[in-house]
């Protein structure tokens, strides 16, 4: 076998003892048959099989090669313990430039989802994430981080109380992309992500083998800034603001607890029923710091609810929207960037879904998962805190976002499924 190890594309099909496989193997490396349906799928998950031989370096070679089935061969092949190793082929029939930009973009949020919850802490995902950006655009991007008790005199009451509990402050990050050069630029669109860097649960403790993978609940703050800073290397001249709403939901004697009310900023009041049900809390400030910009589409996402995972499993992330074109036009981006999302209801009679007893309305139901439709009522809960109701503005709850387990498509860990459709939405809609 020669010293490069090459992966090849064939349209015949495989032959002998290849034929089940859909790969054979010669000594230049490897031959991908195409199947007529789910190339991509079909591409994605010999990459994976590859990758499992213990292989750190392949390249890619050949005039078949399409940039989405590059990039669909660069998502199985990686892991975290393998962020590269996968040499593009340039030819007439891809776009080198567009795959450089897709992995700097996912490197960084599988850096940040796959990282530990002892270095991805909520100061540090915000600085980090501010740092990714402005290396993107540095003359462009201004930015301010609100931390700790901060938080209290500007009211951002939900991200406070959900982490008050660790010694590690909570944070907002407030980030501005504003390429026009004009301080008085309208902001086109506003991005809000959950960034709970850990989450135990709180008092509502998770089971150990629940809270095993909870370092990844930072991954609609990932998957929303991946998303910019892609919309960014495509070149995005549009005004563009950035919330990230970082807590550790930790456990202490200073933390927020069952029965606890909560009154917003816009003068919502909460009652805690679950501190399980942390990320509407906090995604709640988020959609109204992203309100007072004026922006007018606001997009958050979140890794939020097991509801979501239950109703579309790991391969689609849920999309809510009060505003029903608008969710029909970015599925179809999804689509344009083979991703994979799928509505769920969502109604504005679900704000009334966790009815309380002692406040405006419940954070959930105080039964386990938070009852039938979880993922609806979590969507509810958030719309009471977004402008013009509803309109212009999109929940994504990010199901297909992480892995605990390894399948025959993806390593275990990030996916980083979403950044593309945030990005194109910021494309095609500011």
């Amino acid at each position: 076998m020669s010293e490069q190890f090459l992966v090849r594309l064939s349209e015949e099909p495989a032959k002998g003892v290849w034929a089940q496989s859909g790969t054979s193997f010669d000594s230049q490396g490897a031959v991908i048959h195409l199947p007529e349906a789910s190339a991509l799928k079909h591409v994605q998950r010999a990459a994976r099989a590859i990758a499992t031989q213990g292989l750190a370096k392949v390249s890619l070679q050949g005039e078949r090669w399409t940039t989405e089935l590059q990039w669909a061969f660069y998502q199985g092949f990686v892991s975290p313990k393998q962020l590269g190793g996968v040499t593009f082929v340039d030819n007439t029939n891809s776009d080198l430039a567009a795959l450089e930009a897709l992995k700097v973009s996912a490197t960084w949020a599988r850096q940040m989802i796959n990282g530990t919850a002892e270095d991805i802490y909520p100061e540090s995902l915000a600085g980090k994430a501010a740092e990714f950006i402005q290396s993107l655009a540095p003359e462009h991007v201004s930015y301010q981080i609100i931390k700790g008790k901060a938080l209290l005199e500007q009211q951002w009451i939900g991200i406070h109380e959900v982490g008050r509990g660790s010694e590690r402050p909570p944070v907002l990050l407030e980030l501005d992309y504003n390429p026009t050069g004009d301080d008085d630029a309208p902001v086109s669109a506003a991005l809000v992500g959950k960034g709970i860097t850990f989450d135990s649960g709180g008092y509502s403790i998770k089971a150990s083998e629940g809270m095993l993978g909870m370092k990844c609940d930072m991954g609609g703050a990932a998957t929303v800034t991946a998303g910019l800073a892609l919309a960014i290397q495509r070149g995005i001249q549009k005004r563009i603001k950035l919330f990230l709403c970082c807590a550790e939901n930790l456990i202490s004697g200073h933390a927020y607890k069952l029965g606890d009310i909560l009154t917003y900023k816009n003068g919502t009041s909460v009652e805690i029923v679950n501190t399980d049900a942390e990320g509407r809390l906090v995604l709640a400030d988020g959609l109204m710091a992203a309100a007072e910009t004026g922006a007018p589409l606001i997009l958050d996402a979140a890794t939020l609810t097991g509801a979501a995972l239950m109703a579309v499993g790991q391969e689609y992330n849920a999309i809510f929207g009060l505003d029903k074109p608008l969710v029909r036009e970015v599925c179809q981006f999804a689509d344009l960037e083979s991703e994979a999302v799928w509505p769920l209801p969502l109604e504005k009679w679900h704000q009334n879904a966790c009815p309380s007893a002692y406040a405006d309305t419940a954070n959930s139901r105080p039964v386990k998962g938070g009852g039938a439709g979880g993922a609806s009522n979590a969507a509810g809960f958030l719309s009471r805190f977004v402008p013009n109701d509803g309109q212009g503005w999109i929940h994504l709850d990010l199901a297909a976002c992480f892995r605990d387990n390894a399948s025959a498509d993806w390593s275990a860990g990030a996916t980083t499924l979403g950044f593309r459709t945030i990005a194109r939405f910021l494309q095609e809609k500011a």
